[in-house]
């Protein structure tokens, strides 16, 4: 089946009355697992951004707990998944917290990733997407965030 196009939902969604929109929202939700996430953040998490972007930071911190000394594939789940829940949130600045907060988190742990190359391309990666978000900030805080993140540079 071919999926319609963002604006043929949007016109077929403005003709439904709201317990039909309810049901397909309810559809939508018992469908997969992602869609629950995305209802849950945009109806309980997303008039609060620093409280989600803490959520998932200690999300990320009981990930090095279980796991102080991660494997390949262990910090590929981690990163997957804070991708997945970054992809919710519009917010520039939560992003920034939280992928800062990873980097910081691995550097702390025991995990070698600088030794072995995946994993510190893993790591490359994260710093270049740091980088990237604060080039679209404002020149002065440009520079407060460059300075401020400093010790992640390898």
């Amino acid at each position: 089946m071919k999926a319609a196009s963002i604006a043929e939902i949007k016109k077929q969604l403005v003709k439904l009355d709201q317990g039909e929109l309810l049901e397909i929202v309810l559809q939508l939700a018992r469908f997969k697992k992602d869609n629950k996430e995305l209802l849950t953040y945009v109806l309980f998490l997303s008039d609060n951004e620093q409280a989600y972007a803490r959520y998932l930071c200690d999300e990320i911190d009981e990930q090095f707990r279980l796991n102080p000394n991660m494997h390949k594939k262990t910090l590929r789940k981690t990163i997957r998944v804070m991708e997945k829940c970054l992809r919710f949130s519009s917010s520039k600045e939560t992003e920034l917290t939280v992928r800062v907060h990873f980097c910081r988190s691995l550097m702390s742990s025991e995990t070698p990733f600088r030794d072995r190359k995946i994993m510190f391309n893993m790591y490359a990666a994260q710093l270049k997407k740091i980088r990237k978000l604060i080039e679209g900030y404002h020149e002065d805080l440009q520079h407060d965030y460059r300075r401020e993140f400093r010790d992640l540079d390898i």
